[in-house]
């Protein structure tokens, strides 16, 4: 639960760039940290704030510079915005020009016809809410969070073009977008003198589908930076399911959307197969997992999240052996071919 929080005084690590590793996002001035920080678990109303505020700190301190959100981050939605801002003024405040921050809208916020998907009235309105709760005059990226098929694509795109000329968002990007309306979407935003950024996919070791449907194909001949979501698939890939679902993990929850009888037996003897792999490696199975998305030439960054500060800790350390034999390659693309 949220505790109170202490607000003593912070100050960064004065080498935090030093160690740290940027991608250009596509082709724009942008880089990216090879890991950002997601906050779409861990950090709402439901969670401890101070634990919170210490993985954004030690991230920070790190030199991940982008921290990503949503309208809906929470439980409950919008209170994981509300917790940033709180972190943002009491932390980071003075750094605002170092830092990437990000939002999308497209999910479920409040009720009626406007409360949701891709019409200009709901992602605008939402974006002006992000930036109340962050209390932020301007957000670095603006997402279309997925793809409304019942809304006209020249609409969706004509409020994220509004956001950038009204000064509310530097970029626009787009999540869960198909690769053909991936290339709509960049050509319509082109056509009203905005750019698209970046695409947010879901990507990882046990769910490669935007890879096979060509989408990174697609992105690297718009020039678009890309960032994964879920490159730990809810934290499968990790240590934490080799031997079944711990009480208090993320899938033993009943409101979780990583459902318990997906993890079937074959799936941790999977699982257990690819961990040798990484132990070869001398890497954590979350840290090989997230180096294997990082190699893929079209991925800018992977975003991650964590409950603990020594989780985030060990999956920043994934970019110290980023380098894959074609061995291993091999070994690991038949365990996680689709059947």
């Amino acid at each position: 639960m949220t505790s109170s929080p202490h607000f003593d005084t912070y100050t960064p690590d004065a080498n935090r760039y030093s160690d740290t590793f940027y991608r250009r996002c596509g082709r724009s001035g942008l880089k990216l940290p090879l890991v950002s920080l997601g906050l779409w678990q861990n950090f709402g109303g439901v969670d401890d704030f101070d634990t919170g505020r210490t993985m954004v700190r030690i991230a920070f301190d790190h030199g991940v510079t982008h921290f990503d959100l949503a309208n809906n981050y929470g439980p409950p939605p919008g209170s994981a915005e509300e917790n940033f801002g709180r972190m943002l003024k009491a932390d980071l405040a003075a750094y605002r020009d170092e830092l990437i921050i990000s939002t999308k809208a497209g999910y479920l916020m409040w009720p009626g016809p406007y409360g949701q998907w891709g019409s200009r009235k709901y992602l605008l309105a939402s974006l002006d809410q992000s930036l109340r709760r962050m209390g932020l005059e301007y957000v670095d990226i603006f997402y279309s969070h997925r793809y409304d098929p019942d809304t006209p694509l020249e609409e969706t795109m004509d409020a994220l073009a509004q956001a950038v000329r009204l000064g509310k968002a530097l970029y626009v990007g787009i999540s869960n977008y198909p690769p053909e309306q991936t290339r709509q979407a960049a050509a319509l935003l082109s056509e009203r003198g905005v750019r698209l950024l970046i695409h947010q996919p879901r990507y990882s070791m046990l769910k490669q589908d935007v890879q096979r449907q060509g989408l990174f194909e697609t992105l690297g001949k718009l020039g678009v930076g890309c960032i994964c979501f879920s490159p730990l698939a809810q934290g499968l890939l990790t240590d934490k399911y080799l031997h079944g679902i711990p009480a208090d993990s993320r899938a033993d929850r009943p409101d979780s959307s990583l459902k318990k009888d997906s993890i079937t037996e074959p799936l941790i003897q999977t699982l257990k197969t690819l961990n040798a792999v990484a132990a070869e490696r001398n890497q954590s199975l979350a840290q090989m997992a997230l180096a294997w998305v990082l190699r893929q030439p079209a991925v800018t960054s992977v975003l991650i999240g964590a409950r603990r500060p020594e989780q985030l800790l060990q999956n920043l350390a994934a970019v110290d052996n980023p380098d894959f034999s074609d061995d291993e390659i091999k070994r690991i693309e038949t365990l996680t071919a689709p059947s």
